[in-house]
């Protein structure tokens, strides 16, 4: 495999993996401003977010090769 293209695709990992945890961030936010209205569903969507922002973490962290 060539070595052309290392730099952008690592640049768009740690881009992408900045947004995830921006997204993710966002939805904690507006679901904790809303806790009245999702009702029993906060705990599923708190798990979801903390997956989405842990998934943008290790996107961030990785060491690309």
């Amino acid at each position: 495999m060539s070595e052309e293209g290392g730099f952008g695709i690592a640049f768009a990992e740690k881009l992408f993996g900045a947004l995830l945890m921006v997204v993710g961030a966002l939805a904690m936010y507006f679901e904790y401003t809303s806790v009245e209205v999702l009702g029993s569903f906060v705990g599923f969507l708190a798990f979801l977010n903390i997956v989405i922002i842990a998934l943008g973490f290790l996107l961030l962290t990785a060491k690309t090769e």
